[in-house]
């Protein structure tokens, strides 16, 4: 299933070190350029959603909204839920973009 190979994409970047989590950090890696991708739990509340939309959209970077916070904390190895998670590596961020557009390419019938 592509869904799960998108979080074990995750998994694996947090495992290279090429992850970060949390709102903050994730806004300060946005802000710095060293975010490539940002990755927005669905579950996520709606003033934080939009915080970290806007940041992405100022600075140019990719964001999609995926999973909820339980599914993407437990991707990361992380004690708890993550709302925000932050893919700091071209590479890495590029591999779950593509298997992003594979499962949206199947969910609209293409």
């Amino acid at each position: 299933m592509l869904q799960d190979k998108i979080l074990s994409m995750t998994g694996l970047a947090k495992n290279a070190g090429k992850v970060t989590s949390g709102a903050f950090v994730c806004e300060r890696d946005i802000r710095s350029g060293r975010s490539k991708l940002i990755i927005i739990a669905k579950d996520i509340s709606d003033t934080g959603k939009k915080a970290i939309i806007d940041a992405c959209r100022h600075y140019s970077v990719k964001y999609i909204e995926y999973a909820d916070m339980y599914a993407l904390g437990s991707a990361i190895g992380a004690q708890g839920v993550r709302a925000v998670v932050s893919v700091n590596d071209k590479n890495f961020a590029d591999a779950v973009l593509n298997k992003y557009a594979e499962l949206e390419t199947g969910r609209n019938g293409e």
